[in-house]
């Protein structure tokens, strides 16, 4: 693992990522450098920029469609068809790119380029999607076959063990495997040696420990295993491996020592102040962009069923102090005439164009007026309604600590686990929650933005 910004990203999707830049660079280097030697042209530092600018494109492109989540390379299905969308996304930047290239050595040979010298931007996607197809479908292979895998050991056999090991189960994605669970360790300083020792010959990478161990026995071993074993207590493999909280193991203690952090009145205020203006600016200019499409949908939902275009309802905002979120009308007029429950699939309530806005997202351009004021953010936890903020809170434990943060149009949450609508999923959404409460920087807020665009893109979770 490699830590980024205070963030642990795994060694393996860094090196694909850095091949792909170096493979997309040199494809695009050397098509538009055939360009100019086939004008009698000598390269140009646009034609290097332009490379650098396509490679670069193409990487972000593929990171914010998914295509660097293990989970994608675990289904080839997947990878097929998230690849073959980020060539289209990819095919409008490099014909921009050949378009400017051939301009600049036309402008150098003081003449119309002909057809045999040009490069055409379908032969350089080929070439491109050839290659990262073949690269992937090599990863996605050594995933499956668990040859990245960490090996992990539990040391515990409490109740709370069981369920880290069904997290990661449910979460690595062929990136961690729980080879053992075994009783808590109880040994002297020497057999902790021998431990450590036995388990480096079985390429262990990692050992959680559970709760219930003796404390001074668990601190012999990792003592004894220094660096050559990775060590962490439950919490700590849950925060640092799975980004997440696990709730069930939180006390009151730790939220207090959470909230009493050292961090200095001039660092919040800064984080705060360019937080507020990013807000600021994104919302004015989605404002502006969308305004059209938000006009169509007006129209839309007023011709297809009786009622408001809006529907206004009141959410619970930072610091529990509630606001009027505003979205696009998506159900009929009277879908909550029996009382406030959560939506589900094939929902009978949701009319045909809400259908469509939820599946696409549209219904929650309105939203931008909410982060515009100030009530909400881009980035937070998603505002829940009082009624079930009052039930969720009376049945999970610290759940009122969400509200601690500004509640936002997308969130850690949202593109990690799909439409929660039960109690459980709360549950699960919270755990998220919490780690971006704890963890939130600009580094995580620029992941979550552009793993928003996968979700919105493939329509996960929508309901």
């Amino acid at each position: 693992m490699t830590r980024i910004f205070g963030h642990n990203v795994p060694n393996e999707l860094l090196l694909l990522g850095l091949v792909e830049l170096t493979i997309g660079f040199f494809v695009a280097f050397a098509s538009l450098d055939a360009m100019a030697m086939k004008a009698a042209a000598p390269g140009s530092i646009m034609g290097f920029g332009a490379a650098a600018g396509l490679s670069i494109s193409a990487l972000l492109i593929s990171f914010a469609i998914g295509l660097f989540r293990p989970q994608t390379f675990l289904e080839l299905r997947r990878v097929v068809i998230k690849t073959v969308v980020a060539a289209l996304i990819s095919a409008p930047v490099i014909c921009v790119a050949c378009y400017v290239l051939r301009f600049d050595v036309e402008q150098r040979v003081g003449g119309h380029l002909p057809d045999h010298g040009q490069v055409w931007p379908f032969d350089m996607l080929a070439a491109w999607i050839g290659l990262l197809l073949a690269i992937r479908l090599v990863f996605s292979y050594s995933l499956r076959m668990n040859m990245f895998a960490r090996r992990v050991v539990v040391l515990g056999d409490d109740l709370s063990c069981l369920r880290t090991v069904r997290a990661v189960e449910y979460q690595s994605h062929g990136l961690l495997e729980i080879t053992a669970q075994l009783a808590p360790f109880q040994g002297s300083a020497h057999e902790a040696e021998t431990l450590v020792q036995q388990l480096r010959r079985r390429r262990i990478w990692g050992v959680v420990m559970g709760p219930s161990g003796d404390a001074q026995a668990q601190a012999r071993l990792t003592q004894a295993a220094g660096t050559k074993l990775c060590v962490w207590d439950e919490r700590q493999f849950w925060e640092s491996q799975l980004r997440r909280i696990d709730i069930d193991l939180l006390t009151e203690a730790d939220m207090t020592a959470w909230h009493s952090e050292p961090r200095t009145a001039f660092g919040r205020k800064v984080a705060a102040v360019i937080g507020r203006a990013g807000d600021i600016a994104l919302s004015l200019f989605l404002l502006i962009l969308t305004l059209p499409l938000m006009l169509l949908t007006a129209l839309a939902i007023k011709l297809d069923n009786p009622g408001p275009v809006f529907y206004r309802q009141e959410r619970v905002g930072l610091g529990g102090v509630p606001f009027v979120l505003t979205k696009f009308r998506s159900m009929r007029v009277d879908a909550e005439s029996a009382g406030p429950v959560w939506a589900s699939k094939k929902d009978s309530r949701v009319t045909r164009v809400g259908a469509f806005m939820r599946a696409t997202r549209i219904d929650e351009l309105p939203q931008l007026i909410c982060v515009l004021s100030g009530q909400m953010s881009f980035i937070g936890p998603r505002p829940e309604r009082p009624h079930f903020v009052e039930k969720l809170a009376n049945v999970i434990p610290f759940y009122h600590e969400r509200s601690r943060v500004r509640p936002g149009l997308t969130g850690w949450a949202q593109v990690n686990y799909p439409y929660g609508a039960s109690i459980e999923d709360a549950r699960m959404k919270l755990s998220y929650d919490l780690y971006y409460a704890r963890h939130r920087s600009l580094f995580l807020d620029v992941l979550i933005l552009f793993s928003t665009i996968r979700v919105i893109l493939f329509q996960e979770g929508a309901r």
